[in-house]
């Protein structure tokens, strides 16, 4: 796998200053995810599966991104050119390419529950002429923890290190994506691991839950709230929540005195949050996903939903996951078989995709 420190024979790999981009007016944009837009017109990002897409012609691109921890991945007509593993601004010249139309994409591959990372642009370079970016009929989104993140899901084993989880995680091919990819669907990734509707793992972190952090634009970020610009009207939104919450028994000290005091929080949380998003998307219809664990509870927050639901809130089991990826998480052989059953859901309900933009 290539990264900025290899080249390949078709192109021409060049390390260029920021300068060199910024002299030229970037390539319009499609910005797929949440992102921060700053007073110099760089994006700064930081939730899972982010990425950028623009259109050109000519024979070669440029981009300019600034780095943290973050791996991401450069595409051009959907084969990875490069992979960024190192911390700090970066500006890359992809050179050689066939005449004609092209399509360049920036991918967010690791999970970076802090920081994040800053998309400068994409330049044209050589010659080449900016096109209008993808546009797609079709919006989804994902709603989840370590799950929907991919948390480890190209590991070949179950024990691991911390940083061989974030080097091992590939957001891009977890069960979301793949099946944005499959349906043809713009994608937003909403998610971040060990956090629940009203418990984290374990009991962590109380007072924290991913209904918290939902409406930021980074997920370390409390001051940038996202506003309703109008463009992000996904048709459907699938939600994971749960196997945090109910991941071992209530302890001492906790909120709740027992499971059973846990449950019904997490039913009462889960149906606000489930009607915050449904007044918020009234044209979206809702996937509730859950396991064994907790697929019981899940069941009855749709119930509760539909009795006066705009849109049918649908619910959908999994198990007989083989759950090799890092610390016995879903593997990519998992991912391909959620996002299969998601698709066979949606396929048996085309007009989910009816609903206005």
């Amino acid at each position: 796998m290539p990264d900025v420190r290899k080249s390949k024979a078709a192109f021409l790999l060049a390390l260029l200053g920021t300068s060199a981009c910024a002299a030229q007016s970037p390539l319009p944009v499609h910005e797929g995810g949440r992102v921060i837009a700053n007073s110099d017109g760089s994006l700064s990002f930081g939730w899972p599966a982010t990425y950028f897409e623009s259109r050109f012609h000519g024979t070669a691109v440029s981009v300019s991104v600034e780095a943290t921890g973050d791996r991401l991945q450069l595409l051009i007509d959907g084969a990875q050119k490069a992979l960024l593993v190192q911390p700090g601004a970066t500006s890359l010249t992809f050179a050689g390419l066939a005449p004609g139309d092209h399509v360049v994409r920036l991918e967010k591959v690791t999970e970076s529950q802090t920081g994040g990372s800053r998309f400068i642009g994409f330049y044209p370079a050589g010659g080449s002429t900016p096109l209008p970016p993808p546009t797609y009929a079709r919006q989804i989104e994902f709603i989840g923890d370590s799950y929907t993140v991919g948390y480890g899901n190209t590991a070949r084993g179950t024990n691991c290190t911390r940083p061989e989880v974030h080097d091992l995680t590939d957001s891009q091919q977890a069960f979301g994506p793949t099946l944005a990819r499959a349906v043809g669907a713009d994608y937003r990734v909403n998610a971040y691991s060990g956090f629940g509707i009203v418990r984290n793992y374990g009991g962590a972190a109380p007072g924290q839950s991913m209904v918290l952090l939902y409406p930021r634009l980074k997920p370390d970020d409390a001051t940038h709230l996202e506003t309703d610009s109008g463009a992000w009207r996904p048709q459907v939104i699938v939600i994971n929540l749960g196997t945090n919450d109910f991941s071992t028994p209530v302890h001492a000290g906790e909120t709740w005195t027992n499971q059973d005091a846990l449950a019904a929080d997490y039913r009462a949380k889960y149906v606000a949050f489930a009607r915050m998003l449904m007044a918020k998307q009234p044209q979206a219809h809702l996937i509730l996903m859950g396991s064994d664990a907790f697929y019981g509870q899940v069941e009855q927050i749709a119930a509760t939903l539909n009795r006066d639901a705009h849109q049918p809130v649908a619910t959908l089991h999994f198990s007989g996951l083989e759950m090799t990826g890092c610390d016995y998480h879903p593997s990519l052989k998992d991912d391909r078989t959620l996002a299969a059953s998601l698709q066979a859901l949606l396929d048996q309900h085309p007009d989910y995709w009816n609903g206005a933009r």
